[in-house]
């Protein structure tokens, strides 16, 4: 009984780790870090939820005055509504990524819906910049056990995060540049948002405020900026 009893506390333990851990590779591999070379101070910007018309090209512009590239991973019912800003991001040089279409918990979608808003949302990225993507991440980090198998049918790769700032409660910008820059390590990919999933025109502004100093005091510790690779 001991032993059944703790069995399935360890499965239900796993279970949950593969579903809502980030990087868990549980149910198959999501980057979590870049890799870099040991002692190499190079770090990925990674945005989600965009377009927004306000925010978006305020990074953008932000990025451009740098010389620095990110990754955006746009979602498809952002994209359909402000496609002109997702050619933005693709004409400038930017890595565009998959965020599905509605922004759903993937962890509670049953395959035939996730592949839906997996292809739904890559059908409005190419159709918006001519470009398919070959990244993908999860609404929240969250997964079912097929949600990584499916986008890699898609030709996408699965990438998680190495820090989150909550950049999302809009503490201010100087405060999700401070997160930002004191968690920041070697290798790590760095979340934070230029878009609301559940609001197309929700606030990003202090995000869009942050970039700048982001940028600039990394730079002064030394770091680079590199794409996700796929």
């Amino acid at each position: 009984m001991i032993v059944a009893a703790a069995l399935t506390v360890a499965t239900l333990g796993t279970l949950a780790h593969g579903a809502f851990h980030r990087n868990s590779p549980v149910f198959g591999r999501a980057l979590g870090s870049l890799p870099a070379a040991p002692g190499e101070r190079v770090v990925a910007l990674t945005f989600d939820d965009g377009p927004n018309p306000e925010a978006t090209p305020r990074i953008l512009d932000a990025l451009a005055a740098e010389g620095v590239k990110a990754t955006f991973f746009l979602l498809g019912r952002h994209v359909d509504r402000w496609p002109d800003i997702a050619r933005r991001v693709a004409a400038e040089g930017h890595t565009v990524a998959n965020h599905g279409w509605h922004h759903r918990k993937l962890h509670r979608a049953l395959p035939g819906r996730t592949r839906l808003d997996l292809e739904m949302g890559t059908r409005s990225i190419e159709r918006a910049t001519g470009i398919r993507p070959r990244l993908f991440r999860a609404p929240h980090g969250f997964r079912a056990p097929w949600v990584t198998h499916i986008a890699a049918s898609l030709g996408q790769r699965t990438i998680g995060w190495t820090l989150g700032v909550w950049d999302t409660d809009r503490p201010g910008a100087r405060a999700i540049a401070d997160r930002t820059v004191t968690g920041a390590r070697p290798g790590a990919i760095l979340l934070l948002h230029d878009g609301d999933g559940y609001d197309p025109l929700g606030d990003r502004t202090q995000t869009a405020e942050a970039v700048p100093l982001i940028v600039r005091e990394l730079h002064g510790r030394g770091y680079r900026f590199a794409a996700v690779p796929s």
